[in-house]
C-alpha cells in the first residue's frame, strides 16, 4: 500500500511536520493524528535497522521485517489523516512570528507550529576491510536484537573502547564461543582477564585487518599478523552519531551520549518528555536516545507525541481566553 502523498497533495501549513518516519516518528504522528492534529511525516527512506532480517523484542511484532513494521505503521497514520512524504529536510529554522519554516530537497517549503524530530542516528563503523558490507547480517552490535539469531555459533567481538570486556561477558549469554579480539583500545588489566578466563571468553591480540566470507557469509577475520580465527557472528561498538544534518539552523543542543563512562556517541539533549533546548521542537527515538531499541523508541514518540499536543492545547487556550470579549 502506497501511503506517500504526492507533491500536491501537501498543504503548506501543518500543526506538527514530523521529521523522520521510523518506530519514534511514526508512533508520534499516531498520538498527533489521533488527536485530530494536522500531521506530515517527512521521511528519507533510510532507517538505520534496514539491513536486519527482522525486528526482535517488540512485543506483538517479533520478527517483523523492518520495512514491513514501517508500511503499517504509515496505513495507520494516513487512517488518522496524517500525510507522509518521501524527502529529506535540507533547512529548518524558527519564524519570528512563531512557528517554523521547513524546506524539502526537492524545494518544498513548509511551516509548522512545532517540530518533532525523530532522524534517528548513523552507526560509524570500525574501519575494516569488508565490515560494512556485514552490517546488520552477520556484524551486529545488540545482543537483545540479534543474539538468539546466532545462538551457540563462534562469536567474535571487535574491542574498540573500554566497554569491551562489558560486551564479550554480555554476548557469552548467548554462547559458550565468544572470543575477545583486541583491534584497539586500552590493554587488559587482571581483574578483566580473570573475568574472561572465568566465563570462557578467549582472547585474540593484535588488530582485526579485515574480514572473510565465503559464499556471502561470515566466516572468520584475520588479524594483523595473519592469522585466521574462525567465526560465524561478529559484533561491534559503533559510535552512534545523532542525524541532524539539515537541521542545524534549529540550534538544538547536541551532546556526548555516554556508556559507563565511555563516550559513544552523540545525542540531542532532551528532558523526559522529549522537549529540546528549542521552545516548540521535540525528539524522540535513537537522535534523542540512541540506546533504545525499536520499541522503545515507539514509546519515546507516544510521549513526546502526547506532550506535542499538550502544548497546543495550551496555546489555544490562552488565545482562546485573550479573545473572550472583556466583562
Amino acid at each position: 500500500m502506497d501511503t506517500t502523498a504526492p507533491h500536491n497533495a501537501i498543504a503548506d501549513h501543518y500543526e506538527v511536520v514530523v521529521i523522520g518516519g521510523g518506530a519514534a516518528g511514526l508512533s508520534g504522528a499516531l498520538a498527533l493524528s489521533r488527536a485530530r492534529r494536522s500531521v506530515l511525516v517527512v521521511d528519507e527512506g533510510r532507517p538505520r535497522n534496514a539491513p536486519a532480517a527482522g525486528v526482535h523484542t517488540f512485543l506483538t511484532r517479533e520478527g517483523t521485517p523492518p520495512a514491513q513494521l514501517l508500511e503499517i505503521g504509515r496505513a495507520e497514520i494516513t487512517g488518522y489523516g496524517a500525510q507522509v512524504r518521501t524527502g529529506r529536510v535540507v533547512h529548518a529554522r524558527a519564524r519570528d512570528e512563531g512557528g517554523f519554516d521547513v524546506h524539502l530537497e526537492d524545494g518544498a517549503a513548509l511551516t509548522a507550529d512545532r517540530l518533532l524530530v525523530a532522524t534517528g542516528l548513523v552507526d560509524e563503523l570500525p574501519p575494516i576491510p569488508g565490515l560494512a558490507e556485514r552490517w546488520g547480517r552477520d556484524v551486529l552490535h545488540c545482543p537483545y536484537c540479534h543474539g538468539w539469531e546466532v545462538r551457540d555459533e563462534a562469536i567474535g567481538v571487535v574491542a574498540t573502547n573500554a566497554m569491551a570486556v562489558h560486551q564479550a561477558l554480555l554476548w557469552r549469554q548467548w554462547s559458550s564461543r565468544v572470543t575477545l579480539l583486541q583491534h584497539g583500545g586500552a590493554d587488559l588489566d587482571r581483574g578483566e582477564r580473570d573475568r574472561l578466563r572465568a566465563r570462557g571468553v578467549g582472547v585474540v591480540a593484535g588488530p582485526v585487518s579485515r574480514v572473510l566470507t565465503e559464499d556471502d557469509r561470515l566466516v572468520g577475520v584475520e588479524t594483523a599478523d595473519g592469522a585466521t580465527v574462525e567465526l560465524r557472528a561478529l559484533v561491534v561498538a559503533t559510535y552512534l552519531r545523532a542525524r541532524v544534518r539539515g537541521l542545524e539552523g534549529l540550534g538544538l543542543k547536541v551532546v556526548q551520549a555516554q556508556a559507563m563512562g565511555q563516550v559513544v556517541g552523540t545525542q540531542v539533549e532532551t528532558d523526559a518528555m522529549g522537549a529540546t533546548n528549542v521552545p516548540g521542537v521535540w525528539a524522540a527515538g535513537n537522535a534523542a536516545t540512541p540506546f533504545d531499541q525499536v520499541v522503545g523508541g515507539a514509546a519515546a514518540g507516544l510521549r513526546a507525541g502526547a506532550a506535542i499536543n499538550a502544548d497546543l492545547v495550551a496555546e489555544q487556550t490562552r488565545r482562546a481566553v485573550e479573545a473572550l470579549p472583556a466583562a
